[in-house]
């Protein structure tokens, strides 16, 4: 599995009617869903939550969808994971991941388990360099690097630990998580972790969304939370790749680029900027090319990822 392939990731709270209908793909166009037991709802709901999904996981139907679990604690993800059907998930998001909890959900799952995991940074731990790099030391131990798909960053929990909510006008990048953001990319990307991007909770923001996804991407952040279906749309057409900076990336990737031209205005260096191009030719693959000749220009990117990856 590859991260790129989250897209924006629906957050569904466990409680829900139509639980079984999201999972199977009949219920919105998503690439990935996250059913949570944890802030979502109240505490005197989670037995509902862990029933409801007891209930559906045996019903769960092999679709082009991928489904996590956002458990409360270790708590109910081991009451989860005797659950009949439990394996038709992709695994699951761990809430609020420390150095001091995670040994408890790594011992739970045991050593041959063959789920993902997303554990999420939302703590105050967050806000302490040397502690995410102690992690990230953790992370990378065979017990659990084979198995994490992204980290997520629980930007609301974040912002509640310092008193703080803010304007819908505006995007996360003009709060103080912006230096944190910053840090985390500096600590955790060049080892080879995907960060995923904080929620944005303005439902009629449309605009502000786009642009938060932009930053997103310049930050090096990719996927987001989504917790409305119309905002699943808006974050992923950001993803879609323009022609000029396909173009560049084709340019780059071809067998016999030159070290260094120009195209576009723009100097293309092949020894620096062939990861960045890897990176466009595989989403250009997944959420599309903007611009004309789309059709023609994917066929192009399929016989070049084909021949390379």
């Amino acid at each position: 599995m590859n991260d790129m392939e989250l897209g924006a990731s629906l957050y569904v709270p466990a409680i829900s009617p139509d639980l079984l209908e999201i999972a199977n793909g009949k219920k919105f166009q998503l690439r990935s869903v996250i059913f949570c037991t944890e802030d979502s709802i109240h505490p005197e709901q989670v037995d509902f939550a862990i029933d409801n999904l007891k209930q559906t996981l045996p019903n769960f139907q092999n679709v082009q969808r991928l489904r996590f679990i956002r458990v409360r604690n270790p708590d109910v993800m081991h009451q989860l994971l005797k659950a009949k059907g439990i394996e038709k998930i992709d695994g699951f998001v761990i809430p609020k991941a420390t150095r001091s909890n995670l040994p408890d959900y790594i011992k739970l799952l045991g050593e041959r388990h063959s789920f993902f995991l997303m554990p999420t940074l939302e703590t105050a731990d967050v806000f302490d360099a040397c502690e995410m790099k102690k992690l990230r030391q953790f992370l990378l131990t065979d017990a659990i690097r084979p198995h994490l798909l992204s980290l997520r960053i629980g930007g609301n929990d974040l912002m509640n630990i310092l008193g703080m909510r803010r304007p819908l006008e505006t995007t996360i990048y003009d709060s103080p998580l912006r230096e944190v953001i910053s840090q985390l990319v500096g600590t955790f990307k060049p080892y080879g972790f995907n960060l995923t991007a904080p929620v944005f909770e303005g439902l009629a923001h449309t605009r502000v969304l786009q642009k938060e996804v932009e930053l997103d991407l310049a930050y090096g952040l990719f996927g987001k939370t989504a917790i409305h279906p119309q905002q699943v749309p808006i974050i992923e057409s950001v993803y879609a790749v323009r022609e000029d900076d396909l173009k560049m990336a084709l340019g780059i990737l071809i067998d016999d680029a030159p070290a260094v031209f120009r195209m576009n205005d723009t100097m293309c260096e092949l020894a620096t900027h062939r990861n960045w191009a890897t990176i466009i030719l595989q989403r250009s693959k997944i959420y599309g090319i903007l611009g004309k000749d789309s059709q023609i220009r994917e066929t192009v990117v399929d016989n070049l990822l084909r021949d390379r990856f």
